[in-house]
């Protein structure tokens, strides 16, 4: 049974709480290989979801000819004048 992978702002946690493990400098050798590489491999993931997303929002923003969508982006209107 294949392992399901985290939710994107999950692993993004994770990722982060592993980084500040290996900024403390506290961690033993084979502790810090481990979290080094559980690193970059939910890096890989991260990367790959992003990819993924990027992917997507391409696909939405294309005309039915696949051209893509150009329109301006409108800003609210300035609430200071």
């Amino acid at each position: 049974m294949k392992k399901k992978e985290p939710a994107f702002e999950e692993g993004l946690a994770r990722l982060e709480e592993l980084v500040g493990r290996l900024e403390d400098r506290r961690l033993g050798l084979d502790q810090a290989l481990a979290a080094f590489e559980e690193g970059l491999s939910l890096s890989a993931a991260l990367r790959k979801k992003l990819d993924e997303a990027a992917g997507r929002v391409e696909r939405l923003t294309r005309d039915l000819a696949g051209r893509p969508l150009a329109e301006p982006l409108e800003l609210p209107p300035d609430e200071d004048g």
